[in-house]
């Protein structure tokens, strides 16, 4: 018969409940039995996940986002005639609801503020990105099913 701790748990469970602790990469583990618990703490000393920053307004480049790779300079903002739509968040870029259904909106289209005009999934989460902005849809420069980064530019308004 093996020998119980404190009247609770056996050796062997400690050992087999540590080396999960190890096996897993846990900080703490507590197992409760009726009346009887036990908490079994890992040697590793795992930080708290860091703080979600917050996002700048849409439309506004992170703080401190990298210059544009390829030696290429940014083209001037005057170059674009109208108002851009950017993606407020990274994910992928959907123009429909559904693969069947038609767009959300297409050029030429006269849209409202707080028109859905469309759809960025990321990390399996569809989220609808609604119009800041009145006006007529003048270009959609990414296509369905395109990667897009915070900030990217997705459609121009006039």
């Amino acid at each position: 018969m093996s020998e119980k701790i404190y009247g609770q748990f056996d050796l062997e469970t400690i050992e087999k409940l540590a080396d999960i602790i190890n096996a897993k990469e846990l900080s703490e583990l507590t197992i409760t039995d009726g009346d009887k618990t036990i908490t079994i703490k890992g040697k590793r000393n795992i930080p708290a996940p860091a703080p979600m920053p917050m996002m700048p307004p849409m439309g506004m480049p992170p703080v401190g986002a990298p210059a544009p790779m390829g030696g290429e300079a940014p083209a001037p903002a005057a170059a674009v005639s109208g108002t851009k739509v950017t993606a407020p968040i990274v994910g992928t870029f959907y123009a429909a609801p559904s693969p069947d259904s038609k767009p959300f909106v297409k050029v030429g289209d006269r849209i409202k503020k707080g028109d859905v005009i469309f759809i960025i999934e990321s990390m399996k989460v569809m989220s609808e990105v609604p119009s800041e902005f009145d006006g007529v849809v003048k270009e959609i420069c990414v296509n369905n099913g395109d990667a897009v980064e915070f900030g990217q530019t997705v459609m121009i308004l006039e």
